[in-house]
């Protein structure tokens, strides 16, 4: 008889009772509806199974996941409409490689399933994009796409189509990762698009995880004085050990 591993493409395995048993398979209900949740939330495939428990970044960076679980405990407060809000987290190193981007898709992936299993539990019919990641990264490069010139119209406008529904879902998403935002070498415009990303989160008291290679400190120089001080409110600073571990990861 061969043995039923279907809950290994679940990242609902850890939490549910019939993982790998005989209803535990493509068709299960909760399997489809996180999958698509998880597609529409931006987390690249490879981190998609990500958690906090599993992690590939925890063993090398200690301090960092003994704060990210005391973290992730506050993702109940997301049903609680009166009760004190679910902080920021701002995650840095200087050396790339380090597992900010890890850290930041299985922190996004557990809000995810807290959202998912709670709105279940209440009764509740779950947001199809409770979480969102931005790649800042990417994001830039459909920016700059749109706007070259002598571009062929077609290319430029799926360009733009993409890059404003993504800057809209960064917006307004209950929770999101904004993944690498030290931008560099950004236009005024590329950078005031991200400032108003930015700015829309913390007026709107929304929970983000940023992940850089700059110090929060810096995010005054990046942008301005007053944006960083609204940043940095209700925020803690994570910073990452050791060098790059890019490679590593099975």
């Amino acid at each position: 008889m061969n043995e039923n591993n279907h809950a290994s493409k679940c990242v609902l395995k850890s939490r549910c009772t019939v993982a790998n048993g005989k209803s535990c398979n493509f068709q299960c209900p909760h399997f489809i509806a996180t999958n698509s949740r998880l597609r529409a939330s931006g987390v690249p495939a490879d981190y998609r199974l990500v958690t906090v428990a599993n992690s590939p970044a925890r063993a090398s960076q200690p301090a960092v996941y003994k704060s990210v679980d005391a973290y992730v405990k506050t993702f109940e407060r997301q049903f609680d409409d009166n009760g004190e809000r679910i902080k920021s987290l701002y995650l840095y190193s200087a050396s790339p490689g380090t597992g900010k981007t890890t850290t930041a898709s299985a922190i996004l992936n557990e809000y995810l399933t807290q959202h998912y299993i709670g709105s279940l539990q209440r009764s509740r019919q779950a947001l199809q994009q409770p979480a969102y990641m931005l790649d800042v990264n990417a994001w830039q490069t459909l920016f700059n796409e749109f706007n070259r010139s002598n571009i062929p119209a077609d290319i430029g406008e799926e360009a733009s189509r993409q890059y404003y529904r993504q800057m809209q879902a960064a917006k307004t998403a209950p929770f999101a990762v904004l993944d690498d935002i030290g931008v560099r070498n950004a236009t005024e415009a590329f950078r005031g698009d991200l400032h108003a990303v930015i700015n829309a989160r913390v007026t709107n008291g929304l929970p983000t995880v940023y992940t850089s290679n700059l110090p929060l400190a810096e995010m005054e120089r990046v942008f301005d004085a007053r944006l960083y001080d609204r940043m940095r409110d209700q925020c803690a600073e994570l910073g990452f050990v050791g060098g790059s571990k890019r490679g590593m990861r099975k």
